[in-house]
């Protein structure tokens, strides 16, 4: 059988479907459409919610394979890897795609190493050549200062993730039907020689990626000790505070503050950026932001290019009366 059909991996965690293959469903509808084939979800894990299952169907997946073992409860690379090559061989998919996660990036390479396929990671925009039906795969290269297309013309099947929040997560649509088949696997797939001995939560009230609202900023601060000011901001806001590369390297702010190709992929209602030029590498993590303000001194910082609104100014000055004013429009509510 020739390999055929659009497959995404889904998540779970704690037997509940997570947003990441929500998101996934919104790139693998139009992928399959413009090969002509169906979509698939493929899952793994342990007393999946059913309704979660139709959820997948809802979103626009015509069939779901849920791979279901008290051992998948939780990800493990090697019984995910086995069961993963085997959904491979027995349903032949000709595109696989899953998101940029901790399994993502840990489970796609062990498997296509195994299943001999062809792998682009972090992929930003994923697309159909017309004249071959190859997966065109594009992601940022040599530091993001330029945009590789690339394709695996002869392996199958062809295999990609892509960074969580790079797109919308798909919407339910109320009366589609679809196929879900719930699998057992074998014993001899679940052998692991990695056990869990324990899990610790992040306990941050507001992470970037999940905020909707998020104030980033860049060198332009100067020092740490003036972070001060953009906490007072993001207060106001009820917001999260990002940060750049720059920012994160000199040891202002901590790794998962990060934004960018090498940080988080945010996608909040409300992005403000300040004191950052918005290079190439940073805009990757948060141009598909619903409204982006910038602040900076520079008129000609590339940020501006993307931004519903700009103020050109000393950040010094102008976020203090902002935070001002916020704090006046909020007491007179």
């Amino acid at each position: 059988m020739d390999h055929q059909g659009v497959w995404i991996l889904a998540e779970q965690s704690g037997g509940r479907i997570t947003r990441i293959s929500h998101e996934l469903l919104t790139r693998g509808v139009e992928l399959a459409a413009k090969r002509g084939t169906t979509l698939t979800a493929m899952v793994f894990g342990h007393a999946i919610d059913e309704g979660d299952l139709q959820g997948l169907i809802d979103r626009g997946a015509d069939r779901v394979v849920a791979t279901e073992a008290p051992e998948l409860a939780d990800f493990r690379s090697e019984p995910y890897g086995a069961c993963m090559l085997e959904v491979l061989r027995e349903y032949r998919p000709e595109i696989v795609i899953a998101g940029a996660t901790s399994t993502g990036r840990t489970l796609m390479p062990y498997v296509a190493v195994k299943a001999h396929a062809g792998l682009t990671a972090d992929c930003t925009v994923l697309d159909i050549e017309e004249q071959t039906g190859n997966l065109l795969q594009t992601r940022p290269a040599i530091g993001g200062n330029i945009l590789a297309t690339i394709k695996t013309p002869n392996h199958r099947p062809q295999m990609a993730t892509v960074r969580p929040r790079s797109t919308r997560p798909a919407a339910p649509v109320k009366g589609r039907t679809g196929e879900i088949i719930r699998r057992t696997p074998a014993a001899a797939l679940l052998a692991s020689r990695v056990r869990r001995v324990d899990f610790v939560a992040n306990t941050d009230e507001h992470t970037i990626q999940d905020a909707d609202h998020v104030v980033a900023v860049g060198r332009g601060i100067k020092k740490a000790e003036n972070l001060a000011l953009i906490e007072k901001l993001a207060s106001a806001l009820d917001a999260a505070v990002g940060a750049t590369r720059d920012v994160v390297d000199r040891g202002w702010m901590s790794y998962p503050h990060q934004i960018g190709l090498s940080g988080k992929t945010i996608t909040p209602k409300l992005y403000i950026g300040i004191g950052l030029s918005g290079s190439v590498q940073h805009m990757a993590g948060m141009q598909t932001s619903e409204t982006i303000i910038a602040i900076n001194e520079d008129p000609e910082a590339p940020i501006f290019r993307i931004s519903e609104l700009g103020i050109v100014g000393d950040l010094f000055q102008v976020v203090p009366v902002l935070t001002e004013k916020l704090a006046e429009a909020t007491k007179e509510r």
